[in-house]
């Protein structure tokens, strides 16, 4: 399939290659010039606007940091929206407000494109592997008609509902996500404070009921403190706004998420906002006044 690819950050960067690697004719374009020179290099075509990218495919994916991007990208002067044509198929794949998802898909079917919301979960390192978790929303017979294509950058694609349904999914994904993380740090920030090692920890818990994924994922860069980014602290703020707002939209409080974004937003006040998430840690040891296999920090 001819696919049109917009950003091309951490997580879009390896998807799109992916895509190649699959055999798909992609035609790419990000605001960073030597991304996209990458892309090229790798056998994509040079894309210019997103109505120009349009009209050149059969499919046009998003990967960008929020929702006024999508919105942007999606229905802006130069938008995809103007390079709508006959079969056309949007699919964003960026995590934003489910609302918006909706507002967007709406405004593109009056004008005959067919959109998909769909997120994904699993960070840099599955984006490079192509194992994605891959929550998708929108028609369920568009959805079978992309299915191969979102196959080719996760090994799991689930169609969860209709329009913003999958940007639903993805912020349930990310409260379980930020409140595993703050749950390792602050038990690690525990184990240090109380004389044991959590690298010990760690290998003593990990095969109970307290490992999994986010454990694993995670308390090695805790371990190492390093918070190279594989999802920085400034994007998960951005999710967990999203679900906030979101739940105060159906009248569910999240006490807890609340709890985690303060956490975050106090990081990336402190200048860490680039850091991984697993960066969480740092707060706690701020709380305790102590570090993980050391001193202070």
């Amino acid at each position: 399939m001819r696919i049109g690819f917009i950003g091309l950050g951490i997580m879009g960067r390896p998807m799109a290659k992916n895509l190649i690697k699959a055999g798909h004719e992609l035609v790419v374009d990000d605001h960073q010039e030597e991304t996209t020179a990458e892309l090229v290099a790798a056998g994509a075509e040079r894309g210019g606007r997103p109505d120009e990218i349009a009209r050149q495919v059969d499919l046009v994916i998003t990967m960008l940091p929020n929702s006024p991007h999508v919105r942007e990208v999606a229905l802006g002067a130069d938008g995809i929206v103007n390079g709508a044509h006959r079969g056309l198929v949007y699919v964003d794949m960026s995590s934003i407000a489910p609302l918006v998802s909706r507002e967007v898909a709406g405004a593109l079917a009056d004008e005959g494109i067919a959109m998909l919301d769909a997120p994904v979960s699993g960070g840099e390192p599955k984006a490079v592997e192509g194992t994605l978790s891959i929550m998708v929303g929108g028609d369920r017979a568009v959805f079978d008609q992309v299915r191969d294509v979102l196959a080719a950058m996760g090994s799991s694609v689930v169609h969860v509902g209709d329009s913003g349904a999958g940007n639903t999914a993805k912020l349930a994904n990310q409260v379980i996500v930020a409140l595993n993380i703050a749950a390792v740090a602050e038990a690690f920030v525990l184990a240090e404070k109380a004389g044991v090692r959590p690298a010990s920890v760690l290998e003593a818990i990990r095969g109970g009921l307290a490992g999994g994924t986010v454990l694993e994922a995670k308390a090695p860069m805790m371990l190492a403190h390093d918070f190279t980014p594989g999802f920085r602290i400034d994007l998960h703020v951005k999710d967990l706004l999203n679900a906030l707002d979101t739940s105060h939209d159906v009248g569910v409080p999240l006490p807890l998420t609340a709890a985690v974004l303060e956490m975050m937003t106090a990081l990336k006040a402190a200048g860490h906002g680039q850091d991984d998430h697993s960066g969480l840690l740092r707060h706690y040891e701020t709380l305790a006044s102590t570090r993980i296999g050391g001193s202070p920090s």
